[in-house]
């Protein structure tokens, strides 16, 4: 299933797919970055039905160019009756799409998958990846005053952050 889905997502996407494979029943497609939200709409509006964003998350492959990868976990969940239509039929993507150090910066899925607003606050409190277009990015898990994103594998274990005064 996972290799005809991603002749399927290879006809859609054309020349945005950079690199595909399906590895013990997953399906992956690295996609060109700077058309990520064309990308993630076809995936939604095509008869694929990629209609959830189950999570987005990011690696950081320290010393390899482009440094990071921003992942997407798409879900095609389909409320109507399916029968046995393999377009129908409940299915998975994962979306790798490769950010550069500078700029260090992605389009927002906030526009297509109103799930992706914390995701994406997340990722870039914690690997400090912007969201172009994001409507409130800012801290969702550390304080303002944090300095530095901390699962960049280039962050110092050892820093000490400011402290700051009581929460009232």
């Amino acid at each position: 299933m996972a290799v005809e889905l991603l002749e399927r997502v290879g006809e859609l996407l054309g020349d945005a797919v950079i690199d595909s494979h399906a590895r013990l029943g997953d399906a992956t497609v690295l996609v060109d970055a700077g058309r990520i939200q064309e990308v993630l709409g076809a995936l939604r509006d095509s008869d694929l039905r990629f209609n959830v964003l189950m999570d987005l998350t990011a690696v950081d492959y320290l010393g390899r160019n482009p440094r990071f990868e921003v992942v997407y976990h798409l879900a095609s969940v389909d409320t109507e009756p399916h029968g046995t239509d393999p377009a129908r039929l409940p299915h998975r993507l994962r979306v790798k799409a490769g950010v550069l150090e500078d700029p260090c910066e992605i389009g927002s899925a906030t526009s297509l998958y109103v799930s992706a607003d914390w995701m994406e606050r997340e990722v870039w409190d914690l690997y400090g990846i912007v969201f172009k277009g994001h409507p409130d990015l800012k801290r969702i898990l550390l304080y303002e005053q944090f300095e530095g994103h901390p699962l960049r594998k280039d962050y110092p274990k050892e820093r000490r952050q400011p402290l700051i005064g009581p929460l009232n």
